[in-house]
């Protein structure tokens, strides 16, 4: 009888063991900056202003997955909050990706939707996406605040953005796990400038 592929319970523990040491690391040397991180969204929200998701592949899905915490709900049944994952409406990436070239995808969805006081949320683990680097200086054109996460290879990144969490790590997965886990604590952080929504009784 054959033996079911798998990793192994070495390679199990090896890369827990990898991802603990690079939340050891992150929360250790990054606390304060996540909790400024957690404050610029809450304080978008707080105005009414409107938070946008941008990135590329797995960082594609991380922006949809935290618009819809804010859209829909996160923890609590509360209203909606104002989100824009600007990598989920094919069209419109499709057209601009092929009028005006791959690098403005994002961008044309800051110029067209962004306005001053909103909040740009910039994911790239390479720290070097043209289109997020674009979206970025859309973004400063129009008065908005920027807030990135990105890897260890993102150092010039981080500069560009208002606050920055760069994640002591080159691996994709482990860097990614991490802003995942970055960008629930500003879900939490932005539920709680929402009043709870009373269910109606039948």
């Amino acid at each position: 009888m054959k033996r079911r592929a798998g990793v192994g319970v070495d390679r199990v523990r090896e890369v827990f063991a990898e991802g603990a040491a690079v939340l050891a690391t992150v929360v250790r040397r990054d606390a304060a900056l996540i909790d400024r991180m957690t404050r610029l969204v809450a304080s978008t929200v707080r105005r009414g202003r409107t938070v946008f998701f941008v990135g590329n592949g797995g960082s594609a899905a991380e922006a949809q997955h935290l618009a819809a915490e804010f859209v829909v709900r996160f923890a609590r049944d509360r209203g909606p909050l104002p989100a824009v994952a600007l990598t989920t409406d094919t069209s419109i990436l499709t057209a601009a990706a092929n009028d005006y070239g791959f690098t403005h995808v994002f961008a044309r969805g800051v110029e067209a939707l962004g306005r001053r006081g909103d909040l740009l949320v910039a994911l790239t683990t390479s720290g070097r996406s043209p289109n997020v680097l674009a979206a970025i200086r859309a973004a400063r054109a129009r008065g908005m605040g920027v807030l990135g996460m990105t890897g260890a290879s993102g150092r010039a990144f981080a500069r560009r953005c208002d606050a920055c969490l760069v994640v002591p790590s080159r691996v994709t997965a482990r860097v990614q796990e991490i802003h995942l886990l970055v960008g629930h604590l500003c879900c939490e952080a932005a539920e709680a400038e929402a009043p709870s929504r009373r269910r109606k009784r039948a």
